[in-house]
């Protein structure tokens, strides 16, 4: 079986650190055997309240389970790990802002360097979307549905089309609202930065809240 760096491994490399079976860590966790061996084989991921359940009860912090790895000194020795991850919007970890509803995809993979997001978009105005929103690395847009009107610290205003697309730098204030005459769009994002924690960032940006599995709501948690 490959050490990819997934939440799988992840936790079959920490059971055997701590010497646990499956059933050990199932007492542990809550979670049950038949799932956490689904997880370990890569073949299931978590909702974000199962992650939150799973990081409390081994001691950990959620950061850790989405954790980058350093470079290695030689990238020429740098090693292929072949892995992947199918990703489903039903089973992407879902937080909601007033202007925005994140799709997190693929949160089983650990250590990632970019981070996947389906973005739907429901501010419509700058003033009602606030102030300009920063953080470290650079993203790409492509809408999927609808139009969005881009705002940016240093740029006027720009308006994307379904099958359009920006690429711009995420230290660089800004905002993406609906287009005009359009109520709610679409996006797929993909966030990349050499932060460390660039999950944890981007999940704790304007009050964000995640939106469990039912409807139920809850402030964001530390992570």
């Amino acid at each position: 079986m490959s050490d990819a760096p997934t939440l799988g491994s992840f936790l079959r490399r920490l059971r055997g650190q701590e010497g646990w079976t499956l059933k050990q860590m199932s007492e542990r966790t809550g979670i049950p055997v038949s799932t956490l061996s689904k997880i370990e084989h890569n073949r299931l991921t978590l909702s974000y309240d199962k992650l939150l359940q799973l990081a409390q009860k081994l001691g950990l912090r959620m950061s850790e389970l989405f954790a980058e790895s350093s470079e290695p000194a030689d990238p020429q020795q740098q090693p292929v790990t072949a892995r992947r991850s199918v990703g489903k919007l039903d089973r992407a970890v879902r937080v909601e802002t007033a202007n925005y509803d994140y799709f997190y995809m693929n949160t089983e993979l650990r250590r990632k360097r970019m981070i996947p997001i389906v973005t739907k978009i429901r501010a419509r105005t700058v003033e009602e979307f606030g102030e300009l929103v920063r953080h470290s690395g650079e993203e790409f847009i492509y809408v999927l549905q609808g139009a969005v009107e881009v705002h940016t610290e240093f740029y006027d205003p720009v308006v994307l089309h379904e099958g359009e697309s920006i690429y711009i730098d995420s230290n660089m204030g800004h905002a993406y609202i609906a287009a005009e005459g359009c109520t709610e769009a679409t996006v797929l994002g993909v966030c990349s930065s050499a932060e460390e924690k660039l999950m944890e960032s981007l999940m704790t940006l304007q009050g964000q809240e995640v939106v469990e599995a039912g409807g139920q709501r809850r402030s964001k948690s530390a992570l």
